[in-house]
């Protein structure tokens, strides 16, 4: 990316649920921040709590992005929320449009997740096993703030049981009731492109065959897990990243839904360990320059 293709405007990119900006030395975005100042961009990895609903999470970033437009005297920013983060943006831009200048949503589960309805079905907040999964949720934030070394603010809440429901198809369904903007008005279908000022894009990928080409590679861990997450699928088993399905991801001007990543590998998760095809960080590096062909 040359400095002539950088945004206009600051790039926010916001994580998803367990996120964080950087374990100890490994980032969320591994070499995609990189990637993109090398062209000039201005970049900010922000946190939110890695465990909450879309509504505290989108309130929390909406804070930072107040801090980030004084900071660096823009009118506005360009979000990019991965999985939740996805969420987590749409709420902001409909809260703000006079803030965001535009959406992108990254694997983003924008008509809810079969993951978290296999969840919500078999593991129940008030049961044994709901329990029990809260609870090793609570110890993995509890961990993951720990080890956040690229976050110094205040302690973050956690809300596990909202969380969840603002990820199943039914939660998402009534947060899609209160904000619409960048939603296709068909299953599979693009959005519109731009609502009350905000430019909305989305892309995602798909679980491919094989070991070692399309997007899977021996060393890559991630994709074994997200197989496994693949089998709670029904609507989309065969079309999911392992816990996005391809068409719930759509938002906006759909860039693409077929990309060869795992939910994970789309931001390059995997220490850069994939296989033939799969070129997550060139996927920022081009949304980065569309967006300045946009004026954004």
């Amino acid at each position: 990316m040359s400095q002539n293709s950088a945004p206009r405007y600051p790039l926010v990119l916001v994580p998803g649920m367990l996120g964080f900006i950087r374990l100890v030395f490994y980032p969320y975005w591994y070499g995609i921040v990189e990637a993109l100042r090398r062209g000039d961009a201005v970049v900010f990895a922000v946190q939110v709590s890695p465990i909450n609903s879309n509504e505290v999470r989108g309130e929390q970033l909406l804070a930072r992005i107040d801090e980030i437009v004084r900071e660096t005297g823009a009118a506005k920013v360009n979000l990019i929320g991965h999985s939740q983060g996805a969420l987590t943006a749409r709420y902001a831009a409909a809260k703000r449009p006079d803030l965001v200048a535009s959406v992108t949503s990254v694997a983003g589960p924008n008509h809810g997740s079969e993951l978290a309805d296999h969840l919500h079905r078999h593991y129940p907040h008030d049961s044994v096993r709901g329990r029990l999964l809260t609870g090793l949720l609570r110890i993995v934030s509890a961990l993951i703030c720990w080890l956040d070394t690229g976050y110094r603010g205040p302690k973050l809440p956690v809300d596990i049981h909202g969380s969840h429901h603002s990820l199943t198809t039914e939660g998402v369904a009534l947060f899609n009731q209160r904000y619409p903007q960048g939603l296709p008005e068909s299953w599979g279908g693009h959005g519109p492109e731009e609502v009350s000022g905000v430019r909305y894009y989305s892309w995602s990928g798909t679980l491919q065959p094989g070991k070692t080409d399309r997007g899977r590679n021996l060393f890559d861990g991630t994709s074994r897990y997200c197989r496994l997450f693949a089998r709670t699928f029904v609507r989309e088993r065969e079309n999911c990243d392992g816990m996005v399905g391809r068409y719930s991801s759509h938002l906006g001007t759909v860039i693409g839904d077929e990309y060869p990543l795992d939910h994970f590998d789309i931001v390059n998760q995997s220490l850069g360990l994939l296989g033939k095809g799969a070129e997550p960080v060139r996927l920022f590096v081009e949304h980065a320059a569309r967006l300045n062909a946009a004026g954004l």
